[in-house]
């Protein structure tokens, strides 16, 4: 079993996956975060380069969920202006949305890979739902107070693993 805490791969931005070599390592679905991995905290709308990597993932053969614990009404909008599905207030790490998104997708698990910001819900999440993970960069330093403690933590242990690109 992979370990619950260390992500398959690291990149620096999403920008930075290449959805040709996604495709090529056998992923034909992406389960994504939305906050501070598609947009920034407190941002509304996507930036140019992140909403054309999305339309490459789709140009790709890649299918996209939205996988969030954001229950604000803009999360499913930005999710809605760049044309894909949206679980709101996932609850992640509970595999419950992961599970959910794997049935939007219609795809099995060796399938898909989620990709999000954050090591105590987006990989320990992906994990829980037996599916692999790449880490990416926060957008913004910039956290909600619930996740403060959280990020400390975060980068107490990620100094330990190693940035596999």
């Amino acid at each position: 079993m992979k370990s619950p805490f260390v992500p398959d791969a690291y990149a620096p931005r999403v920008t930075f996956l290449a959805p040709a070599d996604l495709f090529a390592r056998g992923y034909r679905g992406a389960i994504v975060d939305l906050d501070n991995t598609l947009v920034g905290y407190h941002t509304l709308t996507l930036a140019d380069e992140d909403a054309a990597w999305v339309r490459a993932l789709a140009a790709a053969g890649i299918r996209i969920v939205v996988l969030t614990n954001n229950g604000t009404p803009w999360a499913e909008q930005v999710a809605r202006e760049i044309g894909v599905p949206c679980i709101p207030r996932a609850h992640k790490p509970l595999p419950h949305g992961f599970r959910r998104a794997l049935d939007l997708l219609g795809l099995e698990r060796r399938q898909v890979v989620v990709i999000g910001d954050q090591l105590f819900t987006d990989v320990l999440g992906a994990r829980l739902a037996g599916l692999d993970v790449i880490l990416v960069e926060p957008l913004v330093r910039r956290d909600p107070w619930n996740t403060r403690p959280l990020r400390w933590l975060e980068h107490t242990l990620l100094r330990k693993v190693p940035r596999v690109r």
